[in-house]
Protein backbone atom coordinates (compact mmCIF):
# COMPACT_ATOMS: atom_id res chain seq x y z
CA UNK A 1 0.00 0.00 0.00
CA UNK A 2 1.30 3.45 -0.97
CA UNK A 3 0.02 6.86 0.06
CA UNK A 4 1.21 9.89 -1.93
CA UNK A 5 0.52 12.96 0.18
CA UNK A 6 0.28 16.70 -0.46
CA UNK A 7 0.92 16.50 -4.19
CA UNK A 8 -0.31 18.68 -7.03
CA UNK A 9 -2.19 16.06 -9.05
CA UNK A 10 -2.55 16.52 -12.79
CA UNK A 11 -5.28 13.96 -13.32
CA UNK A 12 -5.77 14.22 -17.11
CA UNK A 13 -9.43 13.76 -16.18
CA UNK A 14 -12.28 16.27 -16.00
CA UNK A 15 -11.23 17.62 -12.61
CA UNK A 16 -7.92 18.77 -14.08
CA UNK A 17 -5.28 19.81 -11.54
CA UNK A 18 -6.01 19.37 -7.84
CA UNK A 19 -4.13 19.36 -4.56
CA UNK A 20 -4.86 15.99 -3.04
CA UNK A 21 -3.59 12.75 -1.58
CA UNK A 22 -3.63 9.46 -3.47
CA UNK A 23 -3.85 5.97 -1.98
CA UNK A 24 -2.87 2.83 -3.89
CA UNK A 25 -3.36 -0.79 -2.93
CA UNK A 26 -2.48 -3.96 -4.85
CA UNK A 27 -1.29 -1.89 -7.78
CA UNK A 28 -4.50 0.14 -8.17
CA UNK A 29 -5.56 3.66 -7.20
CA UNK A 30 -8.25 3.22 -4.55
CA UNK A 31 -8.71 6.79 -3.25
CA UNK A 32 -8.02 10.36 -4.37
CA UNK A 33 -9.10 12.87 -1.75
CA UNK A 34 -8.06 16.23 -0.33
CA UNK A 35 -6.70 14.49 2.75
CA UNK A 36 -6.25 10.80 3.43
CA UNK A 37 -5.24 9.46 6.81
CA UNK A 38 -2.90 6.70 5.64
CA UNK A 39 -3.40 3.20 7.02
CA UNK A 40 -0.71 2.09 9.43
CA UNK A 41 0.83 -0.34 6.93
CA UNK A 42 1.04 2.20 4.09
CA UNK A 43 4.33 3.46 2.70
CA UNK A 44 4.29 7.28 2.68
CA UNK A 45 5.60 9.39 -0.18
CA UNK A 46 5.50 13.09 0.67
CA UNK A 47 4.95 14.99 -2.58
CA UNK A 48 4.57 18.46 -1.09
CA UNK A 49 5.62 20.96 -3.75
CA UNK A 50 5.83 18.24 -6.41
CA UNK A 51 3.66 17.65 -9.47
CA UNK A 52 2.10 14.21 -9.80
CA UNK A 53 1.15 12.98 -13.28
CA UNK A 54 -0.03 9.65 -14.59
CA UNK A 55 2.92 7.65 -15.85
CA UNK A 56 4.09 8.87 -19.25
CA UNK A 57 3.51 6.70 -22.34
CA UNK A 58 5.53 6.32 -25.54
CA UNK A 59 3.02 5.05 -28.12
CA UNK A 60 5.57 3.59 -30.56
CA UNK A 61 9.03 2.30 -29.74
CA UNK A 62 11.50 -0.54 -30.22
CA UNK A 63 12.85 -0.52 -26.67
CA UNK A 64 14.20 -3.92 -25.66
CA UNK A 65 14.10 -5.14 -29.28
CA UNK A 66 16.68 -2.78 -30.76
CA UNK A 67 18.94 -2.76 -27.71
CA UNK A 68 21.36 0.04 -26.99
CA UNK A 69 25.14 -0.50 -27.16
CA UNK A 70 24.93 -4.10 -28.38
CA UNK A 71 24.78 -3.68 -32.18
CA UNK A 72 23.51 -6.42 -34.46
CA UNK A 73 23.66 -9.02 -31.70
CA UNK A 74 20.98 -7.11 -29.81
CA UNK A 75 18.93 -5.94 -32.78
CA UNK A 76 15.85 -8.09 -33.37
CA UNK A 77 13.81 -5.35 -35.03
CA UNK A 78 13.32 -6.82 -38.50
CA UNK A 79 12.92 -10.33 -39.87
CA UNK A 80 14.44 -9.33 -43.18
CA UNK A 81 14.06 -12.74 -44.82
CA UNK A 82 10.33 -12.56 -45.59
CA UNK A 83 8.27 -9.45 -46.42
CA UNK A 84 5.08 -10.80 -44.78
CA UNK A 85 5.44 -12.04 -41.18
CA UNK A 86 2.28 -11.19 -39.18
CA UNK A 87 2.76 -14.15 -36.85
CA UNK A 88 5.93 -12.70 -35.26
CA UNK A 89 5.39 -11.52 -31.69
CA UNK A 90 7.23 -8.66 -30.03
CA UNK A 91 7.04 -10.41 -26.67
CA UNK A 92 9.46 -13.04 -27.99
CA UNK A 93 12.17 -10.43 -28.65
CA UNK A 94 11.84 -7.84 -25.86
CA UNK A 95 14.80 -7.94 -23.47
CA UNK A 96 13.82 -6.27 -20.16
CA UNK A 97 17.54 -5.99 -19.36
CA UNK A 98 18.00 -3.35 -22.07
CA UNK A 99 19.52 -0.36 -20.26
CA UNK A 100 17.01 1.93 -21.97
CA UNK A 101 14.29 0.68 -19.62
CA UNK A 102 16.10 2.36 -16.72
CA UNK A 103 16.33 5.58 -18.75
CA UNK A 104 12.59 5.41 -19.40
CA UNK A 105 11.76 4.87 -15.73
CA UNK A 106 14.03 7.73 -14.67
CA UNK A 107 12.14 9.99 -17.11
CA UNK A 108 8.74 9.06 -15.66
CA UNK A 109 7.80 6.78 -18.57
CA UNK A 110 5.85 3.80 -17.26
CA UNK A 111 4.21 2.38 -20.41
CA UNK A 112 5.49 1.70 -23.92
CA UNK A 113 4.09 0.25 -27.14
CA UNK A 114 6.83 -2.03 -28.47
CA UNK A 115 7.13 -3.95 -31.71
CA UNK A 116 9.06 -4.83 -34.84
CA UNK A 117 10.54 -2.35 -37.27
CA UNK A 118 9.50 -1.22 -40.72
CA UNK A 119 11.55 -3.34 -43.12
CA UNK A 120 8.57 -5.58 -43.94
CA UNK A 121 5.20 -4.61 -45.43
CA UNK A 122 3.67 -6.74 -42.66
CA UNK A 123 6.10 -7.11 -39.78
CA UNK A 124 4.36 -8.69 -36.80
CA UNK A 125 2.59 -8.01 -33.53
CA UNK A 126 3.23 -5.11 -31.15
CA UNK A 127 2.81 -5.41 -27.39
CA UNK A 128 2.03 -2.76 -24.79
CA UNK A 129 4.16 -3.25 -21.69
CA UNK A 130 5.17 -1.55 -18.47
CA UNK A 131 8.79 -0.40 -18.21
CA UNK A 132 9.61 -2.21 -14.97
CA UNK A 133 10.07 -5.96 -14.68
CA UNK A 134 12.36 -8.89 -15.27
CA UNK A 135 10.01 -10.97 -17.43
CA UNK A 136 7.88 -9.66 -20.28
CA UNK A 137 4.87 -11.69 -19.11
CA UNK A 138 4.77 -9.66 -15.90
CA UNK A 139 5.27 -6.39 -17.80
CA UNK A 140 2.65 -6.96 -20.50
CA UNK A 141 -0.60 -4.99 -20.42
CA UNK A 142 -1.88 -5.92 -23.89
CA UNK A 143 -0.35 -8.48 -26.25
CA UNK A 144 -0.97 -8.55 -29.10
CA UNK A 145 -1.74 -4.85 -29.17
CA UNK A 146 -1.49 -4.15 -32.93
CA UNK A 147 -0.24 -5.63 -36.21
CA UNK A 148 2.53 -3.59 -37.80
CA UNK A 149 2.41 -2.69 -41.49
CA UNK A 150 4.88 -0.43 -43.29
CA UNK A 151 4.84 1.69 -46.42
CA UNK A 152 7.43 3.72 -48.27
CA UNK A 153 11.19 3.67 -48.39
CA UNK A 154 12.04 1.04 -45.79
CA UNK A 155 10.29 -2.00 -47.36
CA UNK A 156 11.47 -0.87 -50.81
CA UNK A 157 15.07 -0.64 -49.60
CA UNK A 158 14.98 -3.99 -47.84
CA UNK A 159 13.56 -6.07 -50.68
CA UNK A 160 13.57 -4.22 -54.02
CA UNK A 161 17.33 -4.31 -54.43
CA UNK A 162 17.60 -8.11 -54.47
CA UNK A 163 14.96 -8.67 -57.13
CA UNK A 164 12.25 -9.69 -54.69
CA UNK A 165 8.90 -8.02 -54.24
CA UNK A 166 8.24 -5.30 -53.20
CA UNK A 167 10.32 -2.83 -55.15
CA UNK A 168 7.58 -0.20 -55.48
CA UNK A 169 4.86 1.39 -53.37
CA UNK A 170 2.37 -0.48 -55.55
CA UNK A 171 4.07 -3.73 -54.61
CA UNK A 172 3.92 -2.93 -50.89
CA UNK A 173 0.22 -2.15 -51.02
CA UNK A 174 -0.48 -5.24 -53.15
CA UNK A 175 1.24 -7.57 -50.70
CA UNK A 176 -0.65 -6.12 -47.74
CA UNK A 177 -3.96 -6.18 -49.60
CA UNK A 178 -3.47 -9.79 -50.79
CA UNK A 179 -2.59 -10.97 -47.29
CA UNK A 180 -5.62 -9.28 -45.73
CA UNK A 181 -7.86 -10.63 -48.50
CA UNK A 182 -6.71 -14.19 -47.86
CA UNK A 183 -7.04 -13.75 -44.10
CA UNK A 184 -10.61 -12.53 -44.51
CA UNK A 185 -11.45 -15.54 -46.67
CA UNK A 186 -10.00 -17.79 -43.98
CA UNK A 187 -12.25 -16.28 -41.28
CA UNK A 188 -15.30 -16.44 -43.53
CA UNK A 189 -15.06 -20.22 -43.62
CA UNK A 190 -17.59 -21.72 -41.26
CA UNK A 191 -15.30 -24.44 -39.95
CA UNK A 192 -11.52 -24.27 -39.95
CA UNK A 193 -10.85 -27.87 -38.99
CA UNK A 194 -7.12 -27.24 -39.08
CA UNK A 195 -6.36 -23.73 -37.75
CA UNK A 196 -3.69 -21.90 -39.73
CA UNK A 197 -1.05 -20.44 -37.41
CA UNK A 198 -0.19 -17.81 -40.00
CA UNK A 199 -3.80 -16.64 -40.24
CA UNK A 200 -5.05 -16.97 -36.65
CA UNK A 201 -2.85 -14.00 -35.68
CA UNK A 202 -5.29 -11.80 -37.64
CA UNK A 203 -8.31 -12.82 -35.57
CA UNK A 204 -8.17 -9.91 -33.07
CA UNK A 205 -7.58 -7.55 -36.00
CA UNK A 206 -10.70 -8.62 -37.89
CA UNK A 207 -12.65 -8.61 -34.63
CA UNK A 208 -11.47 -4.99 -34.27
CA UNK A 209 -9.91 -5.64 -30.89
CA UNK A 210 -6.57 -4.31 -32.15
CA UNK A 211 -5.60 -1.97 -35.02
CA UNK A 212 -3.22 -2.07 -37.91
CA UNK A 213 -0.22 0.03 -36.93
CA UNK A 214 0.95 1.73 -40.11
CA UNK A 215 4.46 3.10 -40.59
CA UNK A 216 3.73 6.09 -42.86
CA UNK A 217 5.64 9.29 -43.56
CA UNK A 218 4.56 10.73 -46.94
CA UNK A 219 1.06 11.91 -47.78
CA UNK A 220 0.61 9.25 -50.45
CA UNK A 221 1.55 6.49 -48.01
CA UNK A 222 -0.84 7.91 -45.42
CA UNK A 223 -3.66 7.85 -47.94
CA UNK A 224 -2.79 4.28 -49.01
CA UNK A 225 -2.87 3.05 -45.41
CA UNK A 226 -6.26 4.71 -44.88
CA UNK A 227 -7.55 3.27 -48.16
CA UNK A 228 -6.58 -0.30 -47.25
CA UNK A 229 -7.96 -0.07 -43.72
CA UNK A 230 -11.27 1.22 -45.05
CA UNK A 231 -11.43 -1.47 -47.76
CA UNK A 232 -11.22 -4.18 -45.11
CA UNK A 233 -13.17 -2.31 -42.39
CA UNK A 234 -10.24 -2.38 -39.98
CA UNK A 235 -8.98 -0.01 -37.32
CA UNK A 236 -5.73 1.84 -37.95
CA UNK A 237 -3.17 4.08 -36.31
CA UNK A 238 -1.02 6.37 -38.47
CA UNK A 239 2.47 6.11 -36.99
CA UNK A 240 5.09 8.81 -37.68
CA UNK A 241 2.61 10.67 -39.93
CA UNK A 242 5.44 13.03 -40.88
CA UNK A 243 3.53 14.91 -43.59
CA UNK A 244 0.27 14.78 -41.65
CA UNK A 245 0.17 18.56 -41.27
CA UNK A 246 -0.21 18.82 -45.07
CA UNK A 247 -3.42 16.73 -45.07
CA UNK A 248 -4.71 17.27 -41.55
CA UNK A 249 -8.35 17.71 -42.55
CA UNK A 250 -8.37 14.52 -44.63
CA UNK A 251 -6.86 12.54 -41.77
CA UNK A 252 -9.48 13.95 -39.42
CA UNK A 253 -12.19 12.87 -41.86
CA UNK A 254 -10.85 9.30 -41.76
CA UNK A 255 -11.34 9.14 -38.00
CA UNK A 256 -7.99 7.43 -37.47
CA UNK A 257 -5.55 8.66 -34.80
CA UNK A 258 -1.93 9.70 -35.36
CA UNK A 259 1.25 8.89 -33.44
CA UNK A 260 3.71 11.58 -34.50
CA UNK A 261 7.50 11.43 -34.45
CA UNK A 262 10.40 10.99 -34.14
CA UNK A 263 10.61 14.70 -34.86
CA UNK A 264 13.74 15.05 -32.72
CA UNK A 265 15.85 12.91 -35.05
CA UNK A 266 17.60 13.94 -38.27
CA UNK A 267 15.91 14.11 -41.67
CA UNK A 268 17.82 11.01 -42.70
CA UNK A 269 15.84 10.10 -45.83
CA UNK A 270 13.71 11.76 -48.48
CA UNK A 271 10.33 10.78 -47.04
CA UNK A 272 11.02 12.64 -43.77
CA UNK A 273 12.15 15.92 -45.34
CA UNK A 274 8.93 17.58 -44.04
CA UNK A 275 9.58 16.46 -40.45
CA UNK A 276 8.68 19.27 -38.08
CA UNK A 277 7.26 19.71 -34.59
CA UNK A 278 4.35 21.64 -36.08
CA UNK A 279 2.69 18.37 -37.20
CA UNK A 280 1.09 17.32 -33.88
CA UNK A 281 -0.50 20.74 -33.38
CA UNK A 282 -1.85 20.94 -36.92
CA UNK A 283 -3.41 17.49 -36.58
CA UNK A 284 -4.90 18.19 -33.16
CA UNK A 285 -6.45 21.45 -34.33
CA UNK A 286 -8.09 19.54 -37.19
CA UNK A 287 -9.65 17.14 -34.69
CA UNK A 288 -7.23 14.20 -34.91
CA UNK A 289 -6.45 12.28 -31.72
CA UNK A 290 -2.67 12.69 -31.36
CA UNK A 291 0.07 10.92 -29.41
CA UNK A 292 3.84 11.27 -29.67
CA UNK A 293 6.67 8.82 -30.23
CA UNK A 294 10.43 8.87 -29.82
CA UNK A 295 10.62 5.77 -32.03
CA UNK A 296 13.38 4.67 -29.64
CA UNK A 297 16.22 4.15 -30.37
CA UNK A 298 15.84 6.50 -33.38
CA UNK A 299 15.61 9.21 -30.74
CA UNK A 300 16.15 8.19 -27.14
CA UNK A 301 13.12 7.31 -25.08
CA UNK A 302 14.02 9.56 -22.14
CA UNK A 303 13.55 12.56 -24.44
CA UNK A 304 9.80 11.98 -24.74
CA UNK A 305 9.00 14.97 -22.44
CA UNK A 306 11.35 17.12 -24.55
CA UNK A 307 9.47 16.07 -27.70
CA UNK A 308 6.22 17.06 -26.01
CA UNK A 309 7.71 20.43 -25.04
CA UNK A 310 8.87 21.16 -28.59
CA UNK A 311 5.49 20.13 -29.98
CA UNK A 312 3.81 22.42 -27.46
CA UNK A 313 6.05 25.27 -28.58
CA UNK A 314 5.18 24.67 -32.25
CA UNK A 315 1.44 24.85 -31.78
CA UNK A 316 0.21 21.80 -29.87
CA UNK A 317 -0.07 23.72 -26.60
CA UNK A 318 1.04 22.60 -23.15
CA UNK A 319 -2.13 20.80 -22.04
CA UNK A 320 -2.53 18.89 -25.28
CA UNK A 321 1.18 18.04 -25.30
CA UNK A 322 0.86 16.39 -21.90
CA UNK A 323 -2.25 14.56 -23.08
CA UNK A 324 -0.27 13.30 -26.09
CA UNK A 325 2.09 11.42 -23.75
CA UNK A 326 -0.54 10.32 -21.22
CA UNK A 327 -4.27 9.86 -21.81
CA UNK A 328 -4.28 10.31 -25.61
CA UNK A 329 -1.48 7.78 -25.95
CA UNK A 330 -3.36 5.37 -23.67
CA UNK A 331 -6.53 5.74 -25.75
CA UNK A 332 -4.74 5.17 -29.04
CA UNK A 333 -2.97 2.11 -27.59
CA UNK A 334 -6.30 0.87 -26.12
CA UNK A 335 -5.08 0.73 -22.54
CA UNK A 336 -6.94 3.79 -21.22
CA UNK A 337 -9.10 1.56 -19.01
CA UNK A 338 -5.93 1.06 -16.94
CA UNK A 339 -3.50 3.86 -17.78
CA UNK A 340 -3.15 7.45 -18.90
CA UNK A 341 -4.90 9.33 -16.09
CA UNK A 342 -5.18 9.49 -12.31
CA UNK A 343 -8.52 7.91 -11.50
CA UNK A 344 -9.82 5.50 -8.89
CA UNK A 345 -9.68 1.98 -10.31
CA UNK A 346 -6.80 2.60 -12.71
CA UNK A 347 -3.26 1.28 -12.29
CA UNK A 348 -1.16 3.20 -9.79
CA UNK A 349 1.44 4.33 -12.34
CA UNK A 350 2.73 7.80 -11.46
CA UNK A 351 5.39 10.22 -12.67
CA UNK A 352 6.36 12.83 -10.08
CA UNK A 353 8.23 15.96 -11.17
CA UNK A 354 9.76 18.93 -9.36
CA UNK A 355 7.87 21.27 -11.68
CA UNK A 356 6.44 21.40 -15.17
CA UNK A 357 7.81 18.38 -17.09
CA UNK A 358 7.75 20.44 -20.30
CA UNK A 359 10.48 22.69 -18.88
CA UNK A 360 13.78 21.07 -19.84
CA UNK A 361 15.51 21.65 -16.50
CA UNK A 362 12.76 19.79 -14.62
CA UNK A 363 13.38 16.19 -13.58
CA UNK A 364 11.30 13.18 -12.77
CA UNK A 365 11.95 12.78 -9.07
CA UNK A 366 10.00 9.57 -8.54
CA UNK A 367 8.32 6.95 -10.68
CA UNK A 368 5.69 4.55 -9.40
CA UNK A 369 4.58 1.45 -11.33
CA UNK A 370 1.81 -0.81 -10.06
CA UNK A 371 1.82 1.07 -6.76
CA UNK A 372 5.51 0.41 -6.16
CA UNK A 373 8.23 3.08 -6.13
CA UNK A 374 10.70 1.98 -8.82
CA UNK A 375 12.70 5.20 -8.99
CA UNK A 376 13.26 7.99 -6.48
CA UNK A 377 15.65 10.93 -6.61
CA UNK A 378 15.70 14.15 -4.56
CA UNK A 379 12.46 13.51 -2.69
Amino acid sequence: MLCVQNGILHTMESQGTIRADLLAEEGKIIRIEEHIAPPEQAEILDAAGFHVYPGLIDAHSHIGIAEEKIGTQGDDSNEGTNPVTPWLRAIDAINPMDSAFHNAIAAGITGVMVGPGSANPIAGQFAFIKTSGRGVEDMAVLAPAAIKIAFGENPKANYGGDGNMPSTRMGIAALIREELFNARLYFEQEDNEYPDFRKECYRPLFERKIPLKAHVHRTDDIFTAIRIAQEFDLDLTLDHCTEGHLIAEQIADSGFPAIVGPSLSSRSKIEVEQSDFQTPGALARAGVLVALTTDHPVSRIQHLPLCAALAAKRGLGEEEAMRAITINAARICRVDHRLGSLKVGKDADLAIFDGDPLVIKRDACATVINGRIVYKERM
